[in-house]
């Protein structure tokens, strides 16, 4: 039988945990873990799986698109109006790149630390 694990988080590297827990918190509507702190600040999603945010005192935001420092892992999310979203996240703090692969199908936007995280528009499966 093949072993069977549950993804229970998802932790990104930044310099202030707190900061991008608050951005992405702002950003999802997902409330802030109760043991979040100046370390480690998470995110409590559905079925309970955490975003997290560890706090790492040497970390480099990624380079995208250019790849100098790798991305390591991206986050997608589903949005109603890709317009509109990319207006709210950017007054919110996020970074528009001029890099856009494919603007007509998806948004690639940088969160306040630098991750690239992409916005697609919400498809009828996914309400």
């Amino acid at each position: 039988m093949p072993l069977r694990m549950r993804l229970t988080a998802v932790n990104l590297d930044c310099p202030d945990p707190l900061a991008l827990a608050a951005f992405y918190a702002r950003a999802t509507g997902l409330p802030l873990h109760e043991r979040s702190d100046a370390e480690f600040a998470g995110l409590v999603g559905e079925h309970g799986l955490v975003l997290g945010f560890q706090r790492a005192d040497d970390h480099r935001p990624p380079t995208w698109p250019d790849g100098e420092v790798p991305a390591q892992l991206h986050l997608d999310f589903e949005v109603d109006d890709l317009d509109a979203a990319v207006t709210e996240l950017t007054a919110l703090g996020a970074t528009l790149p001029p890099a856009q692969p494919h603007p007509d199908r998806w948004r690639v936007l940088l969160d306040p630390a630098g991750h690239p995280f992409c916005l697609s528009p919400r498809t009828p499966h996914s309400t």
